[in-house]
Order: structure tokens, then C-alpha cells, then sequence
């Protein structure tokens, strides 16, 4: 898979370079890391940085309906929230998990000033080309 495909897909769009948040401030995704897993047939692992800008959002998306995902703050604070739970402010050093299918309603940097990175890990149906579909 390309790398342009990893980063559309990741956030579920198909815009070159930076992607727009909701507030025209730029967040960048990059590929970390991806490959099958060789003892878990038809299973691949797709890890991704998320770099946010300050005051950068995601717009809300649900996850592949295979997705497993893990997602650890590399720097600064995101604030997060998925499915019913509450909305929760994550800083560097601390990470949290998503279900298969799980709506993000919120994802952003929690600083207007300061930017945030973010390692998203994907485990994941090998043939699950799109990690993320914007919500309606």
C-alpha cells in the first residue's frame, strides 16, 4: 500500500500533504510502521503518527469494523472521546485503546498553543483498506 493511501486512510480523507481540521489549522499524518502479522493469518499491524497543530482537530470518524487500536500521546495533550465513554484529555507518556468499529467523536490537540503528536497502532483484517470513515 502506498504511502499516500496510509495517510488518506487513516483519516478517512484523500487530500494531499497536510489535512484541514475543522478550524483550518493543519494536523499531518505520516505512516510509522506497517506489516503482516505472521502468526495471526490474514492480520496486519499499520501504526501511524499523528502530528496536531495547535488547536488542530480530527473531524469525528468510526474505525475499520476489524480495527483493534491502540493510541499512545508521543507529546503534548489530546483530547479524546469514543463511543459513550466521556471525553477524557491524555498527556505525554499516557495511551488508551479502541474497540473494532468505535466512533472517535472527538480527537484534537488540547493546547491552542502548543502541538500534540499522537502514535495511533492499527491491528486490523489485512484486506481493510480504509482505517477511518468520516462520521455523519
Amino acid at each position: 500500500m502506498k504511502i499516500r493511501t496510509i495517510i488518506s486512510a487513516a483519516l478517512g480523507f484523500s487530500l494531499p500533504g497536510s489535512i484541514c481540521a475543522h478550524d483550518s489549522r493543519a494536523q499531518t499524518v505520516t505512516k510509522n510502521f506497517e506489516a503482516t502479522i505472521p502468526n495471526i493469518s490474514g492480520k496486519s499491524l499499520i501504526a501511524v503518527e499523528v502530528d496536531y497543530a495547535p488547536g488542530a482537530a480530527s473531524p469525528p470518524h468510526t474505525h475499520a469494523k476489524s480495527a483493534f487500536i491502540y493510541a499512545y500521546v508521543i507529546s503534548g495533550a489530546i483530547e479524546s472521546k469514543v463511543n459513550d465513554s466521556g471525553t477524557r484529555i491524555y498527556r505525554a507518556g499516557e495511551s488508551w485503546s479502541e474497540s473494532p468499529g468505535a466512533l472517535h467523536s472527538i480527537s484534537r490537540n488540547a493546547s491552542k498553543t502548543e502541538p500534540a503528536k499522537l502514535l495511533a497502532v492499527f491491528v486490523l483484517d489485512t484486506n481493510d483498506s480504509q482505517l477511518t470513515t468520516p462520521s455523519n
